[in-house]
């Protein structure tokens, strides 16, 4: 078995194991009357959700990525420069302008 598969596979059944623990705290906040504990029990519960979704994205690219190399490869380089493309755009910084001096006066 492979180890990032293994890794992928132990990802979604932590995120499994964080949604169903954020239910379960969620049912007690709604039980109890407690927001804090309710809405901490949403936040868990949502958090098992992303992980399981990184653990399902992670899966799929490394599928598409074993099948078809180049495409990956064609897709990582324009993502690549289109994120270079947008950081150099981001960090030009426009004309200084300087002072003027004074009119009819040497000093600065």
């Amino acid at each position: 078995m492979d180890s990032n598969t293994t890794e992928g596979n132990v990802k979604e059944v932590a995120g499994t194991v964080q949604d169903a623990a954020g239910k379960v705290q969620d049912a007690a906040g709604e039980l109890l009357a407690k927001t804090g504990t309710q809405a901490v029990g949403k936040a868990r519960e949502l958090g098992g959700k992303a992980q399981q979704l990184y653990a399902d994205t992670t899966e799929i690219v490394r599928d598409k990525t074993v099948d078809s190399p180049l495409t990956a490869l064609a897709v990582a380089a324009g993502l690549g420069f289109l994120l270079g493309a947008i950081w150099a755009t981001a960090n030009s910084a426009p004309p200084r302008s300087y002072p003027k001096r004074y009119r009819g006066d040497d000093r600065y």
